[in-house]
């Protein structure tokens, strides 16, 4: 806590003395969260932890940043942040929470269920919580009923997400209602449908039904990651990187060559492929 509030001295004085953090506003500020947040994620990927460490810090600048801004138009300031986080985590918690912890002051140490629940005398179905899956369902049943929760089950799922992933999100919204495949095994199918379905407007040369058909591949496949506890987004960067470097072993090997990719055969930027990823094999 004292590190914390040496932090918000310094961006408090930042603010008051430093011509580029004086002029900065929400929307100035965007694009950059942006940046910091793919650069949080580009650390995460690369489980870097000394970088992981410094985009955390980077993200929560602008965190405290935004609340800074709203604290001097009297919006709101970084205490009202934490305040309302914590009162959205106790109450969608109900099977670590007592309801009377949610506005206190000081909650009590975890877990803290009602003894009355604990005890067995009084049953109730939001404590009845045992697995992960269980708890998605009641943190997604909670939010309909709050008074400024979303007002339908897909609303939540911000409309500005790249495509990828709100795919994956709005899935998951879904399944967290009970709108899912009953076995996973089930989903395959749909998947080789969407897939004939690609194929057979590819082969009619339309686009815009094709770009429809291809849509619907897409949002299958990663329906069926989802089901098989996959992320196709950190699926899909792990496959970016790994082609990025197996590319650059050509294109480095083409130079020590002395002839550019332009002029090499298929084959032989085959058998450098094949190298590279020998190469990745052979790796501890």
């Amino acid at each position: 806590m004292q590190a914390f509030g040496r932090f918000l001295d310094v961006l408090d004085a930042l603010r008051a003395n430093c011509p580029w953090d004086k002029k900065q506003t929400n929307e100035s500020l965007r694009p950059n969260t942006i940046e910091e947040t793919y650069e949080l994620c580009d650390a995460l990927i690369k489980n870097d932890i000394p970088d992981i460490c410094k985009e955390l810090g980077d993200v929560l600048l602008h965190i405290c940043f935004y609340a800074k801004i709203a604290e001097e138009q009297a919006q709101f300031d970084m205490a009202d942040v934490c305040n309302a986080l914590t009162r959205k985590m106790i109450t969608r918690h109900p099977h670590v929470y007592h309801p009377s912890q949610i506005d206190a002051e000081d909650p009590k140490p975890l877990p803290y269920v009602p003894e009355e629940v604990r005890n067995g005398e009084v049953k109730s179905e939001s404590t009845k919580v045992t697995t992960v899956g269980q708890v998605l369902e009641n943190w997604e049943q909670i939010k309909l009923k709050e008074k400024d929760g979303n007002q339908s089950v897909l609303s939540g799922v911000p409309e500005a997400l790249p495509s990828l992933i709100k795919a994956y999100r709005i899935q998951d919204k879904a399944r967290n209602v009970g709108f899912d495949w009953e076995d996973r095994q089930d989903v395959w199918s749909k998947v080789r449908e969407e897939l004939d379905e690609l194929e057979t407007e590819l082969n009619k040369d339309d686009k815009e039904r094709s770009t429809a058909e291809l849509g619907d591949f897409l949002f299958a496949v990663i329906n069926a990651a989802r089901l098989y506890k996959l992320n196709p987004d950190n699926a899909l960067e792990k496959t970016n990187r790994k082609f990025i470097d197996r590319f650059n072993y050509i294109e480095a090997h083409s130079i020590k060559m002395g002839k550019p990719l332009k002029d090499m055969t298929l084959a032989e930027m085959d058998q450098l492929w094949n190298e590279a990823k020998q190469q990745e094999n052979n790796k501890p």
